[in-house]
């Protein structure tokens, strides 16, 4: 069987990001309204990435799953 890893990117990359967020409101040289628009655009960033990668993972499962249909159907009975 095939090892998925991609699922542990996803979880590694939102860890990542949250940390990085964290550490930019604490190290934030701008101002309080600056920041959370920054945290915005950020949060709004990562929420089209996620969305993006789950189209991937689905469009490869439903791809995986028409070749299995396909190998079932040649399967002589």
């Amino acid at each position: 069987m095939s090892d998925n890893r991609g699922g542990a990117k996803v979880i590694w990359f939102l860890a990542g990001f949250s940390m990085g967020a964290v550490v930019a409101l604490l190290l934030a040289p701008k101002s309080g309204e600056e920041t959370r628009d920054f945290i915005g655009k950020k949060a709004e960033e990562g929420r089209d990435y996620v969305t993006a990668k789950g189209k991937e993972f689905r469009k490869a499962a439903e791809d995986l799953v028409d070749k299995g249909k396909d190998l079932v159907a040649k399967i002589p009975v």
